[in-house]
């Protein structure tokens, strides 16, 4: 599998990566964003490198072992009677909102 990218950044590609972010970049902003995009493309070709024909994908990371959980218990008692006390429109033991859409 082969991954493109561009062997050199400059600054259009900064600043079109930047409009389809719509970010708004500081000319000041753009030489750093320029070696350190550089830094990350030349990090992946590093990585894409690495010869992994030998290694068997896994389904989790954690196939095999196993996990410590801990015990599914409460620890909190049930508070929501005390919420709705200070709610400003509760009916039912709902809490009622204002109407945001209308049909």
């Amino acid at each position: 599998m082969s991954i493109e990218h561009p062997t050199s950044i400059n600054q259009q590609t900064i600043e079109k990566i930047a409009k389809l972010a719509k970010l708004q970049l500081k000319p000041s902003d753009l030489q750093n964003n320029i070696s350190k995009l550089s830094e990350m493309l030349a990090l992946i070709a590093h990585v894409h490198q690495a010869d992994t024909d030998s290694i068997e994908p896994l389904a989790h990371p954690l196939d095999g072992m196993v996990q410590r959980l801990r015990s599914d218990s409460v620890t909190e008692g049930d508070e929501h009677l005390h919420f709705q006390a200070i709610a400003p429109n509760v009916e039912a033991g709902l809490y009622l909102v204002p109407t945001v859409i209308e049909s």
